[in-house]
């Protein structure tokens, strides 16, 4: 299994006439989330790119629990629980505010594409060696 944690800060214009974050920037979070989650491995979307694959959002599904507010700094934890299969990539994220409580939780799940063709394929083999070890029990 692995995971990554990013923080973020809430800044105002992410948030409703209720100081609220407005729902709609969740995905955002997630996306940073998984962007991130790829820096650790040693991978930006760019390199990813570069490898001939493109991977969009096919499925997302968001429970949201309490609320982030104005100036909040919030956890978006991003785990990959299982090795990618396939033409797809399944995230499990969650969102924690400072005193640790759950915000909210998604799972997001994003197809492998060849970029020129847009047609489904494999993760490329060097993310896949990358991956490995978390995997490996």
């Amino acid at each position: 299994m692995f995971t990554s944690e990013t923080t973020i800060r809430i800044h105002y214009a992410l948030t409703d006439q209720m100081g609220m974050v407005y729902y709609g920037n969740y995905a955002q979070f997630y996306e940073i989330g998984r962007v991130e989650a790829f820096r650790q491995l040693g991978y930006s979307y760019k390199d990813i790119e570069a490898f001939g694959i493109i991977m969009p959002v096919t499925d997302f599904h968001c429970r949201y629990l309490r609320p982030a507010k104005y100036d909040d700094i919030i956890t978006v934890k991003t785990t990959l629980k299982e090795l990618p299969h396939r033409h797809k990539i399944l995230f499990y994220s969650e969102i924690y505010n400072e005193q640790k409580e759950l915000l909210s939780t998604a799972e997001i799940t994003l197809y492998i594409l060849e970029k020129t063709f847009m047609k489904r394929t494999e993760l490329p083999e060097a993310l896949k060696e990358t991956l490995l070890p978390y995997f490996s029990n």
